[in-house]
């Protein structure tokens, strides 16, 4: 049996779209910052060696170059203003989020409110710029090493740290402003917009491939069918969820009694969604970044750590994994599930779990099954995003085709179309709410002429 919010959800069509104007304007204030995103991929940071950064790219586009490419929607491979993306904030969250757990004064600050937040908020970005830097600076001694800049020196350096570190801080507040302005996540649409951005030239570099006899028919088909089936499995992963059953006792308020009534808490299989496969690729892009363009001229501990964590090797799949696991749990428990908030609203809220004691057990019960179900979900993760990267890796193609980027394209996609659903509900409500104020006015006014004065 649907429910009232599902049949409305069937119901929505592109006239309800047309009355929505606030949710307009967040489309199209959404729609505008990523254009100016995507055009920002494409202002080169001054003093680079274009036609040899571009040859560089072309070979190291089956390796670690082709996965920051594809975090930087193209921008490292033309070494745009926005060459590190947005990965040096993720990096800082992901820090600053450890530390919180783990840290006394910054656990106390997580349970100040609004203004604790704010000022996590302000730490993470200081580590944001303090990390820009590092791998700016990184990065254009990198660049010099390699040949790939024109007039190498400190002047270089000075510019490309500025430009970079600029620019990282400009997405930092583009993804802000489209998080609190706009539809979606800011963050996550941007990397979003930047794997889709792409995916048309990986396609056509990749028939081409087979055109040119470096890939088989028989190879091209199966990706195609694996990207399909992969595809398929996240989507069908992502609106899966396990059900709690939730009764509220009958309760008297005044002279009124009110019956007792049962819902359920949903619980996705998946509550973390894509934030820990990007919490994995950006610490294993952290320290491989400097050393993708600095591996002709680099050392020994920087070959051991190509050789090692390139695209495909144990080590690589191995942490890959085992990361991804780790901020399943560690992201569930500490921001998208908390059970001892839910139990605690819970019990506010008068209701229970049939058989579980309000409070501390039911708190327990939920982490019991929360746990549980995250076992299935991490695991999901990490054959999501392994299977493809291991035949990516083994077959040399574009990094747009791993698990990652699927599972970004269809938990970005998906939880974006959400959100526009849940702002059109919310809108059809409050027409709703609007029409019966208006004919309760009507009525009051006709009864009021014909009904006698009392004194």
């Amino acid at each position: 049996m649907a429910s009232a919010a599902e049949q409305m959800a069937s119901n929505l069509s592109w006239g309800a779209f047309g009355k929505a104007t606030e949710l307009r304007q967040r489309i199209l204030f959404t729609i505008g910052l990523l254009i100016v995103y995507r055009i920002g991929t494409y202002i080169p940071v001054p003093g680079i060696d274009a036609q040899e950064l571009r040859a560089f790219f072309d070979q190291a586009a089956a390796g670690l170059g082709g996965v920051l490419n594809m975090f930087t929607g193209g921008a490292i491979s033309r070494m745009g203003i926005f060459a590190l993306g947005i990965m040096p904030y993720i990096s800082a969250s992901i820090i600053v989020q450890l530390l919180a757990a783990m840290y006394p004064p910054l656990q106390q600050l997580k349970k100040e409110g609004e203004q604790g937040r704010k000022k996590i908020n302000q730490y993470t970005r200081y580590g944001t710029v303090f990390l820009a830097t590092f791998q700016a600076y990184g990065l254009a001694v990198s660049l010099e090493a390699g040949d790939l800049a024109t007039d190498p020196g400190w002047y270089f350096r000075a510019a490309t740290v500025i430009t970079l570190v600029g620019g990282t801080m400009f997405l930092m507040w583009l993804g802000e402003q489209i998080t609190a302005r706009g539809i979606g996540n800011g963050i996550s649409l941007i990397i979003f917009v930047g794997i889709i951005a792409e995916i048309p030239a990986a396609l056509a570099q990749f028939f081409e491939s087979g055109r040119t006899g470096a890939l088989s028919t028989p190879v091209i088909l199966g990706v195609i069918v694996m990207l399909l089936a992969t595809l398929t499995f996240v989507v069908f992963m992502e609106r899966s969820l396990r059900k709690i059953h939730i009764q509220y006792p009958r309760r008297q308020a005044g002279m009124k009694v009110y019956e007792g009534g049962s819902s359920h808490l949903p619980i996705k299989v998946n509550p973390a969604g894509v934030i820990p496969a990007i919490f994995a690729s950006s610490l294993l892009l952290l320290p491989t970044t400097i050393a993708t363009f600095s591996q002709s001229q680099s050392g020994p501990v920087m070959a051991t750590i190509l050789a090692y964590f390139g695209p495909g090797q144990p080590l690589y799949l191995a942490f890959f994994a085992g990361m991804i696991i780790f901020f399943t749990f560690f992201y569930t428990f500490n921001v998208s599930f908390k059970p001892e908030d839910v139990a605690e609203n819970l019990k506010n809220q008068n209701g229970f779990v049939p058989g579980i004691r309000p409070g501390k057990k039911t708190e327990e019960y939920l982490e019991y099954v929360v746990t549980r179900v995250l076992v299935l979900g991490s695991a999901y993760l990490a054959l999501v995003c392994l299977l493809p990267e291991m035949v990516r890796a083994e077959l040399a193609i574009t990094a747009y085709f791993g698990g990652t980027s699927i599972l970004i394209i269809v938990s970005v996609g998906m939880d974006t179309v959400q959100q526009i659903q849940s702002h059109l509900l919310a809108h059809q409500y409050e027409g709703l709410i609007e029409k019966s104020q208006l004919r309760g006015r009507r009525r009051g006014g006709k009864t009021g002429k014909k009904a006698p004065a009392r004194r």
